[in-house]
């Protein structure tokens, strides 16, 4: 079940809030929990006993370091360590299996030159995610459990009730797609919380805005993106090329952000607040900003914890922890050689910046060239990212500079770029950029007060029928398009 289809929309998701809302509050986590593990068997009836392993799992480990924690100092440091290890042994196993298990064994079987009559493994939707926040919370118990506090009180991070724990773990606004929600951000808001009339109107046009971006801007480029794509490199064209990178690199932000925005919007409704995941990534001047901006739930995941575990800035060598993060950012996106290549790809680039940071050469070029740098850094990874085969992700970039252009070529830009798509392609760019910060000051606040207005004001009453649009537009594509893709659920 996805956010952006007829049965969600019209059916589990006002049942979800009219339940809620209807409920009492000690009700209300079996309700979202019980919901939410509908909402994952809907589409993968077996894997509900997985997700259900994974909740056990965790719950068991993070009460194992709280009881090792108990006991005296002499040995406790050494059973939470072993504890700790063994979670994380757990939720790396799980995702190892279901992930990497295929290409692991396709590739041993290339080396030796054989041929393997095993059976695929089928890769559960949102596996990245919640092991992800599954393994967060136990490492955090870890850091946490048996601490002193500055006031001399002792810190407990562990959840005793299995609930909420499973409601963390499973919760459906952003179960299969994110964002990486951590456990200390919410733990407050499991046990208790209060949804009034502000966060319920905030949640709602949060998600209109996502749905909107999902529906009417990532479905409708993405239609171009695909048909470029899916076509034969050998006749495609130069400006073709950069038409389809370009559509692929507004497809996959607006697929990815508007369900971002969707689940976080979901997340108010219920009374939960989740952290931002995207910040108009292409507005970006280098490949370490670009990384500040896109997808920052899983870039302060790996920060936190696997870069500065490793020793970050402070201790050894800070291009090596680099590397292997981005090593790790990109076999995380999948079980393809080019999800590798185009995690080095960007770590590549955020070795450079690392160097230059002694030099500044690159701040020394005007904004505009370094913007165009990172854009086309990122439309280079794209391609990769799409194609996922190294020499097809080579061939399609010759092509966007003339290299390697046959005879003759099948089709023209226009063949792709009808004017619906066109229309929302323009629409996408202009989207794309946060005009309140770059327009002149007096307009910029303008553009701020027409977007924070209050309900009552002539503008806010207008923002409201907009949004209201959205909505309608955004159902009537739903009900008659029947491309609906969603890029990260193999993710």
């Amino acid at each position: 079940m996805v956010f952006s289809s007829i049965v969600f929309l019209c059916v589990f998701l006002p049942v979800m809030v009219i339940g809620y809302y209807v409920l009492p509050q000690k009700c209300r986590n079996l309700f979202l929990l019980l919901g939410s593990l509908f909402f994952y068997a809907w589409g993968e009836p077996v894997y509900i006993f997985l997700m259900i392993a994974s909740i056990v799992g965790n719950y068991s480990f993070g009460m194992l370091i709280y009881a090792a924690a108990k006991r005296s100092e002499q040995d406790h440091d050494r059973m939470r360590k072993i504890a700790l290890v063994f979670a994380v042994a757990f939720n790396l196993g799980i995702l190892i299996y279901f992930k990497y298990f295929n290409l692991l064994a396709q590739t041993v079987a290339d080396l030796l030159r054989r041929q393997w009559s095993l059976q695929e493994v089928a890769l559960p939707i949102g596996i990245s995610f919640y092991t992800f926040q599954g393994m967060s919370y136990v490492i955090d118990v870890y850091r946490q459990e048996g601490r002193t506090g500055e006031d001399g009180t002792k810190i407990s991070l562990v959840q005793k009730n299995f609930i909420n724990l499973a409601l963390y773990i499973s919760m459906f606004p952003q179960l299969i797609a994110g964002p990486i929600v951590r456990y200390t951000d919410i733990r407050k808001e499991l046990k208790e919380r209060r949804t009034g009339s502000e966060d319920f109107s905030a949640g709602v046009e949060r998600f209109i805005v996502g749905l909107a971006k999902k529906v009417l801007l990532a479905n409708t480029i993405g239609e171009a993106a695909d048909q470029i794509f899916s076509g034969e490199i050998a006749y495609m064209g130069c400006g073709v090329a950069w038409v389809g990178a370009l559509c692929y690199a507004l497809q996959i932000f607006y697929d990815f952000s508007g369900y971002s925005d969707m689940a976080i919007g979901l997340g108010r409704i219920f009374g939960f607040h989740f952290m931002e995941n995207f910040n108009y990534p292409y507005i970006s001047r280098s490949i370490t900003e670009f990384w500040r901006r896109w997808h920052i739930s899983l870039s302060t995941w790996f920060r936190d914890y696997l870069y500065i575990p490793l020793g970050g800035n402070r201790k050894g060598n800070v291009y090596l922890h680099l590397l292997i993060v981005f090593l790790a950012t990109g076999i995380w996106h999948g079980a393809a050689w080019g999800f590798l290549l185009w995690g080095l790809w960007h770590g590549l680039f955020m070795l450079l910046e690392r160097a230059d940071r002694k030099h500044g050469y690159l701040e020394k070029i005007p904004g505009f060239f370094r913007w165009l740098y990172t854009m086309l850094v990122v439309l280079f990874g794209w391609v990769l990212f799409k194609l996922e085969e190294l020499p097809a992700a080579i061939a399609y970039i010759g092509k966007m500079f003339h290299i390697g252009i046959g005879p003759y070529t099948d089709f023209g830009v226009r063949y792709y770029l009808n004017n619906r798509i066109l229309f929302f392609l323009i629409v996408a760019l202009i989207a794309a950029v946060p005009w309140a910060q770059v327009l002149p000051r007096r307009m910029a606040c303008r553009v701020s007060a027409f977007t924070l207005s209050g309900a009552g004001s002539a503008a806010g009453i207008v923002r409201r029928i907009l949004l209201l649009l959205l909505l309608v537009l955004s159902l009537l594509f739903v009900v008659n398009n029947t491309y609906n893709p969603f890029i990260y659920f193999r993710f």
